[in-house]
């Protein structure tokens, strides 16, 4: 059987889940340790609140980000799609990454760069490919902004490791998942909902434009005056509620793989009412809260219940959530709690949160891993090719 032929190799969603599993089973812990002091940092060229970052964001949620639009564009446009040895090139890549960035510290400077930056490069090149040579046959008409946050990400992932400029890398590398997260949701809440209760939720091709174009502007936060980024902020919280009210979550809210949807989409807004808040100077809190809502809320609640979805559609199986699917989502709603609102009523233990919601993190994504993989790993079990 030649490589392109392996199931693992046959799309990208398969061997970048598997990694997106891993990462999430990991890096989390590996940061409460660092954190409490029982590992020391990577050492080098970035603090230890940077190396957590980056990995988060461009370790995990790119594993996440790349397996998805590996599997979409193709999708989108109606081609076979990067398969076989693109995408082992791409996961060493991915894997080569993760090495420089925990032991590269000492390496020359040029070596260094060249493992950071190469898989990011690399898969935007070539998921902007697909999309621009194929963009007479897209089903899609706005992944025009695609093309603005595909390659925002190399500014931002530069940026987060820049200690100058690390506020402003982590504002933009939040923004541009926060912007995939709402193109996602958009496209996806519509169809799980016409699938599981038959309804057409709200659609209004105005609306869906304004709120995309609000968190793009908002990409570019840290840039923005403080009065024009308010300003943007209220008004996407004020389209993106509502929208919300119009996507019947009193229906979605019965089926807890939907629920979670919803609660993302909800953690959204918290994260920029949140933002607009300390822009203004009003509130307090424990912790980076305004970026863990995100990261916890959207990101920790969504993810899994993607991750189940595609691996059971696009290897033939019947997307329906098991007992093993719920137990993770409500793991990880747990450490949305233990994390987000347990350190603002009892701040005096907020390591033993981070502890806790790390934990819930690495036992949910092994669960999910364990779950994943034997499907990733297999054929189809409907007899098509991928």
């Amino acid at each position: 059987m030649t490589l392109s032929a392996k199931p693992l190799w046959l799309v990208g969603f398969r061997p970048f889940f598997i990694l997106a599993c891993a990462a999430g089973a990991i890096l989390p812990m590996l940061w409460a340790l660092i954190f409490s002091g029982v590992l020391p940092a990577p050492a080098g060229r970035f603090s230890p609140v940077q190396w957590h970052a980056h990995e988060m964001f461009f370790g995990f949620g790119w594993a996440v980000l790349g397996g998805f639009l590996l599997t979409a564009t193709k999708n989108w446009v109606q081609v076979r799609g990067y398969h076989g040895t693109a995408l082992v090139g791409l996961a060493l890549a991915w894997c080569v990454e993760r090495i420089g960035m925990a032991w590269g510290g000492g390496w020359p400077a040029e070596l260094f760069w060249l493992s950071n930056l190469v898989f990011l490069a690399c898969i935007v090149a070539m998921l902007l490919t697909t999309l621009v040579r194929y963009r007479r046959q897209d089903s899609f008409a706005d992944n025009y902004f695609f093309l603005l946050v595909l390659p925002a990400f190399l500014a931002a992932k530069l940026l987060l490791l820049s200690e100058a400029h690390f506020a402003d890398g982590a504002t933009m590398s939040l923004g541009l998942f926060r912007m995939a997260f709402l193109v996602m949701l958009e496209r996806t809440l519509t169809q799980f909902m016409k699938g599981v209760f038959q309804v057409d939720i709200l659609r209004r091709p105005r609306l869906d434009l304004a709120i995309k174009l609000g968190a793009a502007f908002l990409v570019f936060q840290a840039w923005l005056p403080s009065a024009l980024a308010v300003a943007l902020l209220a008004i996407l919280v004020a389209l993106l509620m509502y929208r919300f009210s119009c996507w019947r979550p009193d229906l979605g809210f019965r089926r807890l793989e939907l629920a979670v949807m919803y609660l993302g989409y909800l953690a959204i807004v918290a994260q920029l009412l949140l933002e607009m808040l300390a822009l203004m100077g009003i509130g307090h809190w424990t912790g980076s809260l305004p970026m863990h809502v995100f990261t916890f809320g959207a990101m920790g609640l969504i993810i899994p219940a993607m991750l189940v979805r595609i691996s059971l559609g696009h290897t033939g199986r019947k997307v329906a959530f098991d007992t093993g699917d719920r137990l993770v989502i409500r793991i990880m709603l747990l450490a949305f709690v233990v994390r987000i609102v347990l350190p603002q009523l009892f701040p005096g233990a907020y390591a033993h949160w981070i502890h806790l919601a790390a934990g819930a993190w690495t036992f949910a994504f092994a669960v999910l891993g364990f779950r994943l993989i034997p499907r990733l790993l297999a054929p189809r079990v409907d007899g098509r090719e991928h």
